[in-house]
């Protein structure tokens, strides 16, 4: 039972495992800690043991979010290939992640919490991570390129994926305005401009 999780100290991991799958079946408004303690079998004070308040447990999801998004962009750094090869996997993890999870996506992304002052911070370290990862795959790609070119390169990269997910998991891109492409011959294009030639 839930309940006797919570005595071996494990109601926080319950909690987030709860969370995540609410979060993907009904976005992050679906989230209630009263809603969680009760499928959990614990008391309605427990989840406050764990969590000040429901942002608190939402940032802790979105950090968790952003650990298993580091983990594949470390292994799409460890794959074979040259450097492109490496920035192209790297690129494939995250619309992968994106397209599997796209409500903790969203979370992690388009929520509030990293512009909040100051961050959650529980979610400062994986989400500067992240970004320094996506830092390091465009370094290992453009050898050459001096620091002002990777984070232009960084930036054109952030902008179109981010800018092509919201639009494409809002449903904007109709088939007519791909066809005869498939959908995933478009995000294939998409990825390969994202992840294309930059001039500084």
């Amino acid at each position: 039972m839930a309940k006797s999780a919570y005595h071996h100290g494990d109601l926080a991991n319950a909690l987030v495992a709860g969370a995540l799958t609410l979060i993907e079946q009904g976005g992050a408004e679906a989230v209630s800690l009263r809603d969680l303690a009760q499928s959990l079998g614990v008391s309605r004070a427990a989840p406050y043991r764990h969590f000040e308040d429901r942002d608190a447990l939402l940032a802790a999801v979105a950090a968790r979010g952003f650990d298993d998004l580091n983990a594949e962009y470390e292994a799409a750094l460890a794959t074979p290939g040259d450097g492109r090869a490496k920035l192209r996997a790297a690129g494939k993890a995250f619309f992968g992640f994106a397209t599997r999870r796209p409500g903790l996506y969203r979370l992690m992304f388009q929520s509030d919490l990293l512009n909040r002052n100051p961050p959650p911070a529980v979610l400062i370290p994986p989400a500067d991570r992240s970004y320094h990862l996506l830092w390091r795959a465009i370094e290992v790609a453009f050898p050459e390129a001096d620091k002002k070119e990777v984070k232009v390169r960084a930036v054109l990269m952030f902008s179109t994926s981010h800018g092509f997910l919201a639009l494409d998991q809002a449903g904007r891109f109709k088939p007519f305005m791909y066809e005869p492409m498939t959908h995933a011959e478009m995000v294939e294009a998409v990825m390969g401009s994202a992840l294309g030639p930059a001039t500084t």
